[in-house]
């Protein structure tokens, strides 16, 4: 039974705004990431997911509530996980090769030992021909490449991603979604990834967590029973588009009608 890398238990989060006022952001929210699994956060706008990427992140502290990496508490610290932000982050000034050994450089790594280390890593990314390029010759892709290549390198066991393909265009971003699933299988880091596209959560995820609008709460886990290894082309397979319809339903509505509730466990596609 594969134990939970990360748990989210109770988490509240308040920000003060002007004249006093406050917004909660989150409302007691908890989920978990097992050991080598995907997990998806989908929902609203505004409703707190990369709220929640930065509690784990440590880049902020929750008002209520506690977040465990294999266990122990990580509430407030940075470091623990790789995080990959919405934006791909990279310095115009360094080359992909520069770009991407920054982890390692702060970690203490030799230069010439961070540099061959990414050089091995680069043709696994699909970025053999770009070592030398700088930010501005590279594609979306090729950036968002470079910059899943830095998060890997920050040699965390969990990944957090923020929408990393929100701002590829349709073709570029189905691309990448499979590339991303080629590179998963072959590491099988355990992984909480944001998104805002149903189609992509699912083909990504081994569970999906659906929030609510602000204040964000879980409303529902859903586990999505499609066996890997997985392809673009099974977002038009009968099972994909059932599971679709309902999640689609619970986005819509925030609840099953009474007569039509049931077991994602025990469901059958």
């Amino acid at each position: 039974m594969p134990s939970d890398k990360l748990t989210v238990r109770g988490v509240s989060k308040i920000y003060s705004q002007d004249r006093g006022q406050v917004v909660l952001a989150l409302d007691h929210t908890s989920l978990s990431v097992q050991e080598g699994e995907f997990v998806s956060l989908i929902g609203p706008s505004g409703c707190g997911k990369s709220t929640l990427l930065d509690l784990v992140a440590g880049l902020t502290t929750p008002d209520s509530g506690e977040i465990l990496l294999a266990g122990q508490s990580i509430v407030g610290q940075r470091g623990k996980v790789s995080y990959m932000p919405q934006s791909d982050v990279l310095f115009p000034w360094c080359n992909v090769v520069d770009n991407v050994i920054i982890p390692l450089k702060l970690q203490g790594v030799p230069l010439a030992e961070a540099r061959a280390e990414a050089l091995a890593l680069l043709p696994a990314f699909g970025l053999e021909k770009f070592a030398a390029s700088y930010p501005y010759m590279l594609s979306g892709g090729m950036k968002q490449r470079a910059a899943f290549l830095r998060t890997y390198l920050c040699k965390k066991d969990l990944m957090l991603l923020d929408e990393p393909f929100g701002k590829l265009d349709a073709l570029t971003r189905m691309q990448m979604q499979g590339w991303l699933l080629d590179i998963w299988q072959r590491f099988k880091h355990s992984v909480l990834f944001v998104t805002h596209d149903v189609d992509e959560a699912i083909l990504l995820s081994d569970r999906i967590f659906l929030m609510s609008p602000s204040p964000g709460k879980i409303l529902v886990e859903i586990k999505i029973p499609l066996s890997r290894p997985r392809h673009p082309r099974m977002v038009t397979e009968k099972t994909f588009i059932e599971i679709k319809r309902e999640l689609m339903r619970w986005l819509e509505t925030g609840i099953f009608a009474q007569e039509e509730e049931t077991s994602w466990q025990n469901k059958e596609f």
